[in-house]
C-alpha cells in the first residue's frame, strides 16, 4: 500500500508502520502535520478545540473541505478535543520509528502550532531513509493552498512511486 497521511490519517498509518505484523502493508507513505506524541502545545489547542470554541472564518474553513456538512465537523472537532488527556495513543519514541520499512516522506509547516518544526526533524532522523519537505510559513496542513497543493502533488505522488 502506498498513502498520503494528513494529522490524524498520517498518525493511523504510523502505527501501522510500526506495528510488526502490519508494517509490511505499508510500501511507501507520506505524513503530513503527523506527529508520533501530542506534545503540551498541542493538549492545549485541543482542549479548545469543540466546536463551541469555532469563530465563523473557522467553520467557512472547515465547510470548504469537508462535504458531510456541519454534523460531520462537529464530530471532527470533538474528536479532537478528546485527545487532550489521552496517553495511550500516540507515544511512539525514536526506537518504534526506527522500526519502519516504509519509504516515508514527512511534510511539516514550519508555524505548525499544534507541533513544532523539531519533532518533524525527530521523526525524519529516527525513521530510516526518511525525506523531509519543510513548508515555509505552512501551519497545521500545510497543502491545502493551490500552490502547496500543486508542490505536493509534483514530490509525493512521484515519490509514493507509480
Amino acid at each position: 500500500m502506498r498513502a498520503i497521511g494528513m494529522s490524524l490519517g498520517g498518525n493511523t498509518l504510523l502505527h501501522v508502520a510500526t506495528t510488526a505484523r502490519e508494517r509490511e502493508r505499508i510500501e511507501a507513505m507520506v505524513l503530513v502535520s503527523s506527529t508520533m506524541y501530542y506534545p503540551a502545545q498541542a493538549r492545549a489547542i485541543m482542549r479548545h478545540a469543540g466546536p463551541e470554541n469555532q469563530p465563523p472564518a473557522e467553520w467557512a474553513a472547515m465547510r470548504a473541505r469537508h462535504a458531510y456538512g456541519d454534523d460531520q465537523i462537529r464530530a471532527l472537532w470533538r474528536h479532537a478535543a478528546g485527545f487532550a488527556d489521552s496517553y495511550d495513543d500516540m507515544n511512539l519514541t525514536p526506537p518504534h520509528l526506527a522500526t519502519i520499512t516504509a519509504r516515508t516522506m514527512i511534510v511539516y509547516g514550519d508555524r505548525d502550532p499544534l507541533y513544532p518544526i523539531e519533532m518533524a526533524i525527530e521523526m525524519y532522523r529516527a525513521i530510516p531513509h526518511a525525506a523531509l519537505r519543510v513548508v515555509p510559513g505552512g501551519g497545521h496542513g500545510p497543502i491545502f493552498g493551490e500552490r502547496e497543493r500543486a508542490e505536493l502533488g509534483s514530490t509525493a505522488l512521484p515519490f509514493l512511486g507509480p
